[in-house]
């Protein structure tokens, strides 16, 4: 299980590391990578993972890559 929240954080650390992406995406991903960190019970990291993922998701400012990436990246969390 923590493996793949690893494989995930490494994830969304390179997403945040791309310069395309808006700041304010990039403010919501380091969220989300601190959530994933913490220790608390990993369905409740799941769940607030997604939902601010899904914010994420509808951002006008995306682009079409960027935003598919994190379709991944729910889907990986969907199935933990």
């Amino acid at each position: 299980m923590s493996e793949q929240v690893d494989e995930i954080i490494l994830s969304l650390g390179e997403l945040s590391d791309d310069n395309t992406i808006p700041k304010n995406v990039k403010l919501k991903i380091a969220e989300v990578i601190k959530i994933l960190k913490d220790q608390s019970d990993i369905s409740l990291k799941v769940n607030k993972a997604l939902g601010i993922l899904d914010d994420i998701s509808d951002d006008s400012n995306l682009q079409a890559y960027t935003r598919t990436q994190i379709w991944n990246i729910v889907s990986l969390l969907e199935a933990i």
